[in-house]
């Protein structure tokens, strides 16, 4: 005979609280075989129990107040989906020491308060799951934490943004500008009204920082993450990244090397022949070196109702399956390690370097002599003509450490020839 339904409680019915909803009453059947017994929800936390919502929720009591479900007896996981920092910080504390598991999407609070969070979850001996906070339907949490614990994991790589995903693609593929971009995706849906935290890089610095800790057994914080956004990024330098055989991404990287780890977001020219150039619209991708798997990519929606509300329901399914065997709170927080996180100067990559100059002669030579002081040389060059006896010039350099391009830049802010930096992108990939 089948165990009686395990009641779940829901802070949140929005987007991803109605997936989950729908995805449960969906897929009822096939869940309840699989674990041996039911999932049912039984009250959900609303700002405004009056509004109309696109789910069924005749058997789910809402409510304004989160103790009635925190302090809920027959109430055994509380699935957090209503984001922000506090109060969902508290009623996720409260809910583990009261006895709960919890299950959460919220990658702000995790990439801020993980340690603290997970440190409570085990002590309590009950599951905190995160799958839905990083990526979407993707299952890379699980991927890290489980399918290759086996490996030391060498380089991590993501397109884990998906406006800003969207933002590049329609550029690169239509020759607009950013703002014109940028505002289509607002009108879609793609982008908030404030786009700043997708845009400004701290979205994806965020799943950075938990997909880090987890990779490397390391804690990283949001705080770790060198973070730059994408609004600098014109159509002139996707057009010169087509020429060169490249594509622009926003990209998360980390790696590990000599005890510390090395944690960035920010936007690189990416070689076409790279697994993560291909990866276009609001579409994710998480790129994975280990020493004995070697490439993995792990693809997929990054974001949505019916992706992340997928990711809820696994991390639902696993809680289960733990409380059967009884090991729950084994697997909450996976860091065994401090290790030190690099300084930005010791960054080292390629660049690509924009510069317009005075169309002279020698001033090639003089700026070739600026980079060569800083140790820098150059795998390509290209230089055309501009209106009024000016020169655009796009110099792709060698890898060298960022402190090496810092001292370069500041030789060319005060050369008289160099009349505007334009930008400077990383190149990463190989070139």
């Amino acid at each position: 005979m089948q165990a009686s339904p395990l009641k779940i409680g829901l802070l949140g019915l929005g987007t991803v609280g109605s997936g989950v909803v729908q995805i449960l009453q969906a897929n009822k059947t096939a869940i309840g075989i699989k674990l041996g017994r039911d999932l049912e929800i039984t009250k959900a936390l609303v700002r405004n129990p009056q509004l109309p919502r696109q789910v069924n929720y005749d058997s789910i009591r809402l409510t304004t107040d989160a103790a009635e479900i925190i302090g809920d007896p027959e109430i055994d996981i509380i699935v957090e989906v209503m984001g922000g920092i506090e109060p969902a910080r508290s009623y996720m504390l409260e809910a583990l020491q009261c006895g709960k598991h919890v299950v959460t999407a919220n990658k702000d609070l995790l990439a801020l308060h993980g340690r603290e969070l997970l440190d409570t979850a085990t002590a309590a001996g009950k599951d905190l799951l995160f799958e839905a906070s990083v990526a979407g339907g993707i299952p890379i949490i699980a991927a890290l934490k489980q399918s290759l614990a086996g490996n030391q994991i060498k380089q991590l790589a993501g397109i884990i943004n998906g406006t800003t995903n969207y933002i590049l693609t329609a550029m690169a593929e239509q020759g607009r500008e950013y703002a014109d971009v940028l505002k289509e995706a607002q009108e879609l849906g793609y982008a908030e009204a404030d786009p700043s935290s997708d845009v400004d890089g701290l979205d994806a610095a965020r799943k950075l920082a938990i997909l880090a800790s987890i990779a490397f057994g390391s804690a990283v914080t949001l705080n770790d993450v060198y973070t730059e956004g994408i609004s600098r990024i014109s159509k002139t330098d996707l057009e010169y990244a087509r020429e060169l055989d490249y594509t622009i991404k926003l990209l998360a990287l980390a790696n590990e090397s000599e005890e510390r780890v090395e944690v960035r977001v920010h936007p690189a020219f990416l070689p076409n022949s790279h697994p993560l150039a291909a990866v276009k619209g609001v579409f994710n991708a998480v790129y994975v070196v280990g020493d004995a798997v070697g490439e993995t990519m792990f693809y997929g929606r990054g974001a949505g109702s019916l992706p992340t509300g997928s990711a809820v329901v696994a991390d639902l399914m696993q809680v289960v399956r733990n409380m059967k065997t009884g090991a729950n709170g084994n697997l909450n927080c996976t860091c065994y390690r401090r290790l030190e996180i690099k300084p930005v100067e010791e960054f080292k990559s390629a660049y690509y370097v924009r510069l317009q100059v005075k169309d002279e002669p020698r001033v090639l030579a003089s700026l070739a002599a600026m980079f060569a002081e800083a140790g820098i040389s150059f795998a390509s060059i290209i230089q055309k003509p501009k209106p009024d006896e000016a020169a655009e010039l796009v110099l792709v350099s060698h890898p060298c450490q960022e402190g090496q391009m810092q001292q370069a830049v500041e030789n060319l802010k005060v050369y008289a020839k160099v009349l505007n930096i334009c930008n400077i992108i990383r190149v990463e990939g190989g070139q």
